[in-house]
């Protein structure tokens, strides 16, 4: 659903683009288009030609890639006050998208056009150094998810995972399931179900339907830190 432009929030939301020419914000404001998603909408599919950039000023998109078996790995999340760099990169490559983009929760962003995109990337400093600081921070989480995949032990991915994802405060419990979990490491249901399994036998978790309890940080700290060749 389309509406008109919170520019307010895009400010709060993109702090760089209060420095940026007035005629920036006036475009912004002309061309730009307000979008609220609920939560399992696709921004953009594999193969989509992309009309334009969205800026997230609510909500948490996921971006994924599916292989032949359909199984299904995150490839990073895009959070408010962020973009997507795949869709940058199609714009100004003038490639198709490669991967999903799928909203998590409700989301509310504006969605600048692709020409105006590229016009400012070619004209405007403060944007050009936004997007190439974005692309450098996307390029290490994908390299992290490559070296995650490719060299450590799942079980220690899946204590590294459990310990990143509790919440700063409060019960220490994470609200996901089985299959979501293995959606994020690139793994089977079936693997990641007798993992937490394991874990709950030694004492460090306990499962509950659609969540896992983290009873024990230093269990779940030690398989962690074991080798990831192992």
């Amino acid at each position: 659903m389309a509406t008109s432009i919170p520019i307010e929030e895009v400010l709060a939301a993109f702090p760089f683009l209060r420095e940026a020419p007035p005629e920036v914000r006036r475009a912004l404001a002309r061309e730009g288009r307000a979008v609220r998603l609920e939560p399992g909408r696709f921004i953009c599919m594999e193969g989509d030609r992309c009309p334009g950039l969205a800026l997230i000023t609510a909500g948490t998109a996921r971006v994924y890639k599916t292989g032949e078996s359909g199984r299904e790995i995150t490839l990073y999340r895009i959070e408010p006050g962020e973009s997507c760099i795949l869709t940058a990169t199609c714009i100004l490559g003038e490639e198709p998208f490669p991967a999903f983009a799928v909203t998590e929760t409700p989301v509310e962003a504006v969605l600048i056009p692709a020409s105006v995109f590229r016009r400012w990337v070619e004209q405007v400093a403060g944007w050009r150094e936004y997007v190439f600081r974005l692309m450098a921070r996307r390029l290490g989480d994908v390299i992290a998810v490559v070296e995650e995949v490719t060299f450590r032990r799942l079980d220690a991915r899946l204590a590294t995972y459990l310990l990143q994802a509790l919440p700063p405060e409060g019960e220490a419990v994470l609200h996901r399931t089985h299959e979501a979990i293995a959606t994020d490491l690139g793994s089977a249901r079936e693997v990641v179900s007798r993992l937490l399994k394991d874990f709950e036998h030694a004492g460090a978790v306990r499962l509950a339907r659609g969540a896992v309890y983290v009873l024990d940080v230093d269990a779940l700290r030690e398989v962690a830190r074991r080798d990831g060749r192992g």
